[in-house]
């Protein structure tokens, strides 16, 4: 069986999920491109699941933008790089304002499709966007701390590399001001010249 077809398996499986109860269906999946990178986001917003693919709004207008510099356009990118999440479904609006944070039960329910995702796909390159996506690999502190550097880390017995960037959300200032923007381009940069990424461009 080829690996496209495994993929588009995998995400017929992954759609029908309804495993968390206070998850707002439905699940939000990038295409089943079989990339050597992810781009791995927290979890959609509300309205991902109406348009019906990841970072479908404001924040991916940003998100974008800043691939659009490195060489990918949006829908390059979306053609060519795989997009998952921490969390597939829209986790809620949470009561004092903004997007509801998914609890640890729910994340780790979703593990498991990343999981089957990375073992799928053999990556090379692990693009996790904001400090949800950024903590699945490893402990974060600061921002200040892991964007603008490449990590390494051990799945399914091999080496995949991270590169961390902050979140694009328009609510955030971080990636706006320093010393984000500096660090924001730092891993831009790490990202362009990664050889999975120049394979690409």
């Amino acid at each position: 069986m080829g690996l496209q077809l495994k993929i588009k398996q995998h995400q017929q499986r992954l759609k029908r999920c309804r495993c968390c109860v206070h998850m707002i269906p439905p699940v939000v999946a990038g295409r089943p491109v079989a990339s050597k990178i992810i781009l791995l986001g927290q979890a959609p917003g509300d309205k991902e699941g109406k348009l019906g693919k990841p970072f479908a709004w404001t924040a991916g207008k940003t998100l974008f933008k800043w691939f659009a510099g490195i060489g990918l356009p949006e829908q390059a990118f979306r053609e060519c790089i795989y997009m998952a999440a921490v969390c597939r479904c829209f986790p809620g609006k949470n009561p004092s304002g903004g997007d509801r944070v998914p609890t640890q039960d729910e994340i780790d329910n979703c593990a498991r499709w990343l999981d089957a995702e990375i073992e799928l796909l053999r990556p090379e390159l692990i693009i996790p966007v904001g400090k949800l996506a950024i903590e699945q690999f490893m402990p974060v502190g600061k921002l200040v701390d892991v964007i603008g550097h490449t990590f390494e880390f051990e799945e399914h017995g091999r080496t995949i590399d991270a590169i961390p960037l902050p979140h694009p959300s328009g609510a955030s200032t971080w990636h706006r001001t320093e010393p984000g923007i500096n660090l924001l381009q730092q891993s831009l940069a790490l990202i362009q010249h990664h050889p999975a990424w120049q394979d690409l461009v």
